[in-house]
């Protein structure tokens, strides 16, 4: 693998007009994936970032960083990897259906990282191809922080269909209120500026009839349900499911498993994520 150290973190203003223009001119290869590794030594933590992404999450305010947050250092990497020319799908219309976070320990504010990014395993999905992308944190030579992101790229699939029976949701522990605007706030603090987030009509040149909650704000305000219940060493694994059209009331439901927790998100009769936290 060619392992490519950056200088300095991808400027997602650049990056976000490269994918737009890629989604209209890129001519998908279908080929596989690069054998790349994006690296930036030397991440620290921005202390009024942290407290702003706190405050959007539902996170409370703490010098420890919530297991989602990492993914924010990761993400312009990521994206910086998915527009490279070489690249074999369009970032446009790229479905982020799970993503799987393990911490190993608790990170805290002070704490220089090194940020790692790379895509590996890319396997046919009912619907099309998927893939993933791994971002990792190290201190040291001590991987503290691993998020698994699978992406799917819609198309003619081959893989084996799986349909979940359960029509009726649970009996919710908390009703969600999504403000209409949760989408602007959470890409000032992730950076993630999808059109599908921001508006109504920039969500409906993609199909959607009102913007839509990014998948991982909806992760990471399930996680802060658990706040003080969380050990030092875990994984939580979530798949996204129907997205949640903005503004959106929602019940969120919570359980005890023999591993930790399961959590489910709900709008009627439409599932929007279900997930699982385990201790290592």
């Amino acid at each position: 693998m060619a392992i490519r150290e950056l200088d300095s973190t991808p400027s997602l203003a650049t990056l976000y007009p490269k994918a737009l223009l890629g989604g209209v001119l890129h001519k998908p290869s279908g080929g596989e994936l690069p054998d790349t590794e994006l690296v930036r030594t030397g991440v620290v933590v921005d202390p009024a970032h942290l407290a702003a992404y706190n405050a959007v999450c539902g996170f409370r305010l703490s010098d420890e960083l919530p297991a989602t947050y990492p993914h924010m250092l990761a993400f312009p990497l990521q994206m910086a990897l998915m527009t490279e020319p070489g690249f074999p799908f369009p970032l446009l219309g790229m479905v982020h259906v799970a993503n799987r976070i393990t911490q190993h320990r608790a990170l805290r504010l002070a704490e220089p990282l090194t940020v790692r990014v790379r895509t590996e395993n890319l396997r046919p999905h009912e619907k099309g191809r998927q893939f993933d992308v791994v971002s990792e944190a190290w201190t040291g030579d001590d991987l503290v922080w691993r998020d698994v992101s699978t992406y799917l790229r819609r198309g003619s699939g081959s893989g084996s269909s799986s349909r979940r029976e359960q029509l009726v949701p649970p009996t919710p522990d908390a009703i969600w209120r999504v403000p209409g605007d949760i989408g602007r706030r959470y890409a000032e603090v992730s950076g993630d500026r999808n059109p599908i987030h921001l508006h109504a009509l920039t969500a409906r040149l993609f199909g959607f009839p009102r913007a839509i909650a990014h998948g991982m704000w909806t992760k990471a305000h399930a996680l802060a349900a658990f706040e003080g219940r969380l050990p030092e060493a875990f994984t939580v694994d979530v798949r996204f499911k129907q997205p949640v059209l903005l503004p959106a009331k929602a019940g969120f439901t919570s359980w005890a498993t023999p591993e930790g927790w399961a959590f489910e998100l709900w709008s009627a009769s439409k599932p929007h994520l279900e997930g699982s936290i385990s201790s290592l």
